[in-house]
């Protein structure tokens, strides 16, 4: 709530205000009632004081409601009613104000929030039909024992105080709330509301002083006060139509006496279903033209939130349409990408990579078809040629132009560091996974890597439909003394070219691997035939023969055993009967191969 505390001062200057704000419109109101006409078209003083009410604190109401009914009560006497009278309407008066004030309280305890201003609005309607109806009962009575009339007196006095109450109270609420020189501040603003006012009294003064029933023409200016200035509008708009009409109609003047036989009653109820319809066309004006702009403020909010955060992000932030088109790029690509936003608008794609392209298309087909979240990364051409790699997450939103359609909101993420450090990672652990497999010196696979292959190749030996296979077990004759005679550098030249001959003359599907020292192994799958090791074998021998290394006066030749098997085997069974073959070859001079199955014992094959 507002004005939780008030200083003493500021308290006793606005008691004093309210007491000579309820007196002068209740003397005023009873001055006119008291005319030719005897009109008592709105009562103002119930009004104001319950919007005072409404906004203050509940511990301070006994104060107001102190000065409010005094002043009430003086205004009576001073207009000539007996005390007892007087003292019966003031307190009418004052149950209509605590009966609303108490149900907006209890209902709407913060009347300042915008949120609540239709509730606000519905509660005080409902309370005020009802208060106004229970506070008019004690002076219809007395009235009636006047006049022998009630239902006459009751319904003007309900007609002018529901009036009053809704026209009054929302003016009285508006004024607090805002501390009436909001709504006054800037020239301009003043200059629009005193010609508003100016031209609806003229309108009004124009409309009581004809003869003519054109009362119809004061609503259209009412409409622009409300229309312009809301609820400070309707409030003076609707008190200053309803004072002109009521002192016009008082002196005589304007259509309201041009039916002829319509009586006193008659004429007051003209009246005031007169200003009722000015509230009627204009209180609603007012709610929806402060809702809109409640609802405009919160959108300016949110769209000023959304423009902090897209224009300042460090993510590139895009709107588009389904098919492609860029309507919105945040700033930041001016920093990732090198492009002004302006550049990158429209439907041409030729920056992104051509290999991505394809990608892009997927992803955007699946955002609107599954109507979820996708993330993909693409390779995005900067402004000085190179590409920057960018994670986009892409995610639908519906065009409220255009139901039942969806655009697609794009973040996207400089990873280029990222990804490069990827690669270099998996760079990394391809070349230690490549030297965990491979023998430095020769570049063939080593011995570990070998027996993982032929394990899994005598695992496929064991299913029925299965090829056989053959080892090849082979090393490179006199190795020892070359190395003694020629040194280890020309030893290590031997072994690289016994190996790259050994790759260069087997299939791309077989392995070469080195043992150790100068033992190396051929594993030969898919053998349909032991013709087929024995061809690989001899070619090996005899290409390995004609060697020629560079600082070795003598050739090299290798000596060659190996083990072919159709059936399942164990890998070291297998591995002992090639070593025993080439254990054979080396028996017979070397330069030689020898190949024996590892199903069963039998002959091995020879060349000379």
């Amino acid at each position: 709530m507002r004005d939780s505390s008030l200083q003493p001062k500021r308290l006793w200057a606005e008691l004093a205000t309210v007491g000579v704000l309820v007196g002068l419109t209740a003397w005023a109101s009873l001055a006119l009632a008291r005319g030719p006409g005897g009109l008592v078209a709105i009562w103002i003083g119930n009004g104001l004081l319950t919007g005072w009410l409404s906004s203050r604190p509940t511990a301070l109401w006994w104060r107001y409601v102190v000065v409010g009914f005094a002043a009430d009560l003086a205004a009576h006497l001073f207009s000539g009613f007996a005390l007892f009278h007087a003292g019966a309407i003031s307190l009418s008066n004052l149950a209509e104000v605590l009966i609303v004030a108490g149900v907006v309280r209890h209902w709407v305890p913060d009347i300042s929030d915008p949120k609540r201003w239709l509730t606000l609005g519905g509660f005080a309607t409902s309370s005020t039909l009802v208060a106004c109806l229970v506070s008019g009962l004690l002076p219809a009575w007395i009235a009636a024992r006047h006049s022998g009339a009630y239902f006459q007196p009751l319904l003007s006095w309900y007609a002018a105080h529901v009036v009053g109450m809704v026209t009054m109270a929302t003016f009285t609420l508006v004024l607090l709330r805002e501390r009436i020189g909001v709504f006054f501040s800037g020239a301009r603003r003043r200059w629009s509301f005193a010609a508003c006012l100016l031209l609806l009294c003229v309108v009004a003064v124009a409309v009581f002083l004809s003869e003519y029933p054109v009362m119809f023409m004061a609503y259209p200016p009412l409409l622009l006060l409300a229309f312009r200035h809301r609820f400070l509008g309707v409030g003076a708009g609707i008190v200053s139509l309803a004072l002109i009409g009521s002192i016009a109609t008082a002196l005589g003047y304007g259509p309201i006496w041009l039916p002829p036989d319509i009586g006193l009653f008659g004429r007051i109820a003209l009246l005031q279903l007169y200003v009722a319809g000015g509230c009627l066309i204009t209180i609603p004006v007012a709610l929806a033209v402060a809702e809109r702009r409640r609802l405009t403020a919160r959108i300016r909010q949110s769209e000023h939130r959304y423009r902090l955060l897209a224009d300042y992000s460090h993510d590139i932030i895009l709107h588009m349409r389904a098919d492609g088109e860029r309507l919105y790029i945040s700033p930041s690509a001016k920093d990732i990408l090198g492009w002004e936003p302006g550049e990158l608008l429209g439907r041409d794609w030729g920056y992104l990579h051509a290999e991505d392209r394809g990608q892009l298309a997927e992803q955007l087909g699946d955002v609107i078809n599954a109507q979820a979240l996708r993330t993909s990364v693409y390779r995005f051409r900067h402004k000085a040629g190179h590409y920057v790699w960018l994670e986009a997450a892409a995610r639908p939103i519906l065009r409220e132009e255009e139901p039942g359609q969806v655009d697609i909101i794009v973040v996207g993420r400089d990873v280029t560091r990222r990804i490069e450090a990827e690669r270099a990672l998996e760079e990394s652990r391809r070349e230690l996974e490549r030297l965990a497999r491979t023998d430095p010196l020769t570049g063939v696979a080593n011995r570990r890597y070998f027996q993982e292959r032929l394990d899994q190749a005598l695992s496929r030996l064991a299913r029925r439909d299965a090829s056989p296979l053959a080892l090849l077990y082979l090393d490179v004759d006199d190795f020892k003394q070359i190395n003694d005679r020629h040194g280890h550098g020309i030893g290590d030249l031997v072994l690289r070219i016994f190996a790259q001959q050994l790759q260069d003359h087997v299939r791309a599907t077989d392995l070469v691997a080195r043992f150790g020292g100068d033992e190396f192994a051929v594993l030969l799958e898919d053998t349909r035939a032991v013709e087929v090791a024995e061809v690989v074998a001899r070619k090996l021998v005899t290409t390995i023969g004609g060697l020629v290394i560079p600082g070795l006066p003598q050739g090299v030749t290798t000596s060659l055993g190996g083990a072919y098997a159709r059936q399942p085997v164990d890998a070291a069974a297998l591995l002992a009967v090639a070593d025993a073959a080439l254990y054979e070859a080396k028996q017979a001079g070397r330069n030689t191969y020898r190949l024996r199955s590892a199903d069963r014992a039998g002959p091995a094959s020879a060349i000379a």
